[in-house]
């Protein structure tokens, strides 16, 4: 599981309708200090030859997230179990064993980089017996050991539906959030997700995820552009946020390459804006709705603003009670 969509703003039109992408996709570069902390943390990656999500999906975000102290790391392989039809990542039946020294090699990684949050996504690993949530876990326990100031945020797997095997991940986990994506409308499941994927199963860990750990922040994101209507998208987030999900991204599906989902349509920013507001509405502590919005999106700066607003909704339900 990556970044929604597998691709960036260097991607091709849709194969389907030969468009170009609309005006409003432009990326806003870093300037001054920004641009200097960008700098700082690009040297660090390529002179220590680390490897982030964000430059191997191309994320039209990176600059952005670097000046802002967050990037995002994949790990348990580079290639997945599944087959979804939305993701560039490649697919295989039996991936290679599990890298030992992956976890060690992770948190180096996060300290040379100076970094205020750390999203850590994976893989799904249907080929291991409880879908690599014990690599997971050491991953980042090794992060944490190594960076105690560093706020993390796992995008899990759906760990193929098994809450037992979720709650061992879980258990005293040192971290600030439990991110799984949605990814796309119910409807579109069938078209978008591999078999072995649906919309009510990854509500379901994301319902699991918090009622386990109440103290978690929980998020979840979603595409457009794959044939869904408007009000579907109202319609998944209020199930979202009926399953407790705290957090919700929700950007534009760019096809990575011809053999993938071609791109129904680009809702304008308008569009976006109303989701934004919808999503407040329903009452999410933390909304990014945009064309280039991404999972991990401002990750780091959407997490300290509900660690905000769910500190003062505490004092005003202790101030009502008193």
């Amino acid at each position: 599981m990556v970044e929604n969509g597998g691709s960036s703003v260097a991607s091709k039109p849709s194969q389907r309708s030969g468009r170009q992408l609309p005006d409003w996709f432009k990326i806003t570069l870093p300037t001054g200090e920004a641009l200097a902390t960008f700098n700082d943390v690009r040297i660090t990656v390529r002179e220590n030859q680390l490897h982030t999500v964000c430059q191997e999906a191309r994320c039209p975000n990176m600059h952005e997230c670097w000046s802002r102290g967050t990037a995002t790391f994949m790990i348990a392989g580079q290639e997945c179990t599944r087959g979804c039809r939305f993701c560039a990542v490649g697919s295989i039946k039996t991936p290679p064993p599990l890298d030992a020294a992956e976890p060690e090699s992770l948190a180096r990684a996060v300290g040379l980089m100076g970094l205020e949050h750390a999203v850590i996504t994976v893989v799904n690993r249907d080929d291991l017996p409880d879908s690599g949530a014990s690599h997971y876990r050491l991953c980042l326990e090794a992060v944490r050991e190594r960076c105690p100031e560093v706020s993390l945020e796992l995008l899990c797997s759906d760990l193929a539906g098994d809450v037992d095997v979720l709650a061992e991940l879980l258990d005293g986990l040192d971290l600030q959030v439990f991110a799984h994506n949605v990814e796309c409308v119910p409807r579109l499941d069938s078209r978008v997700r591999d078999p072995r994927a649906s919309f009510q199963q990854s509500l379901r860990m994301l319902r699991e995820a918090k009622r386990l750990r109440p103290d978690l922040l929980t998020k979840s994101s979603l595409m457009v552009g794959l044939g869904e209507r408007d009000e579907e998208i109202d319609a998944a987030m209020l199930l979202c946020r009926e399953a407790g999900v705290d957090m919700m991204t929700i950007g534009q599906y760019l096809q990575p390459n011809q053999r993938l989902l071609s791109v129904e349509r680009y809702p304008p920013p308008a569009a976006f804006e109303h989701w934004r507001l919808k999503a407040l509405e329903l009452g999410f502590l933390g909304v990014a709705s945009g064309p280039l919005v991404r999972s991990s999106y401002r990750a780091g700066t959407m997490l300290k603003a509900a660690e905000e607003l769910q500190k003062q909704s505490k004092a005003h339900n202790q101030g009502e009670s008193a």
